[in-house]
């Protein structure tokens, strides 16, 4: 691809999340940014925070983190590295999971703990009301109720400007729309992997931003596949798998995460990716293999 330097995220378009908050449909995912095992701060502190800022250059107005990547380190790099932040930025941060160790997470969705992880993230982000917040995971040892209308209790109390889920179902999202407005869903999703095919749909259907994780899918058959479209368009696998799903929906926020900024401006790139039909048709044939549960 050409001028991969400069090319910007609106090449994609916008999406408005909640009615009030225009983005540009590729963002970042901020996980990689921390220590391996997501723990911890990372090897090249300087590197994260060059990548965060590159990001923004380059037009990237929303950036996924949560309070569990590190715990707590993403959220502090992103206020060092972008604080004051540009006026359109949307931070979308989550809470619902405990980390006891490198590689180890939990859950934990009581009211209690959302409550707590709400205003860790307030401080750490350095921000008096969270644009997003989004429910990392349900937690079976807490009603699901419960844990929503903790969220909406904060959200009447000014303290978060929008509610979005993660790692739901159809009938999670639906649970939770009466309770509280739900503006974004963020489960597992690619061209390999689409088990969540029927919420994108839905989310479609009721303009509701869809934020997928795991873009490039895990089975072997899915690489295979991704590299000979990627070969044959002269892009990496992480642009033509991103461009997929720019194409699959409108509600789509492709939020790749990397902290190299040679990668960032690869998969910002993307946006301007045109993804041929039968390409599209051809990844679209490959079967999924389902992963663990994280994003």
């Amino acid at each position: 691809m050409s001028s991969i330097q400069s090319t910007p995220a609106s090449a994609a378009g916008t999406f408005v999340i909640g009615a009030d908050l225009t983005v540009n449909r590729i963002g970042f995912g901020a996980m990689r940014i921390t220590g391996k095992g997501v723990w911890g701060p990372p090897e090249d502190k300087a590197a994260a925070l060059a990548t965060l800022r590159r990001a923004v250059e380059l037009g990237v107005n929303l950036i996924d983190t949560a309070d569990s990547y590190g715990p707590g380190t993403s959220e502090e790099l992103i206020a060092e590295a972008l604080h004051p932040y540009p006026e359109n930025l949307v931070i979308a941060t989550k809470g619902g999971w405990e980390r006891p160790g490198p590689g180890q997470w939990t859950h934990n969705a009581s009211p209690k703990h959302l409550t707590d992880a709400l205003e860790g993230s307030l401080k750490r982000l350095r921000l008096d009301r969270i644009d997003l917040h989004q429910l990392h995971a349900p937690d079976n040892a807490v009603a699901f109720e419960a844990s929503v209308e903790a969220l909406a209790k904060l959200r009447e109390q000014g303290k978060i400007r929008h509610i979005g889920l993660s790692n739901v179902t159809r009938e999670h999202i639906e649970r939770a729309q009466k309770i509280v407005p739900i503006v974004s869903v963020q489960n597992r999703y690619s061209f390999a992997d689409r088990e969540s095919d029927f919420i994108v749909d839905y989310c479609e259907q009721h303009n509701i931003a869809f934020l997928p994780w795991a873009p490039l899918g895990q089975a072997k058959k899915a690489h295979e596949a991704i590299e000979k479209v990627a070969k044959e368009l002269n892009a990496t696998p992480l642009q033509v798998a991103l461009a997929w799903l720019l194409k699959r929906s409108k509600v789509i926020l492709p939020i790749p995460g990397t902290s190299s900024v040679s990668h960032v401006e690869q998969n910002i790139a993307a946006a301007a990716l045109e993804l041929p039909q039968n390409s599209y048709d051809e990844l679209s044939a490959v079967s999924h293999t389902p992963v663990s549960l994280r994003g």
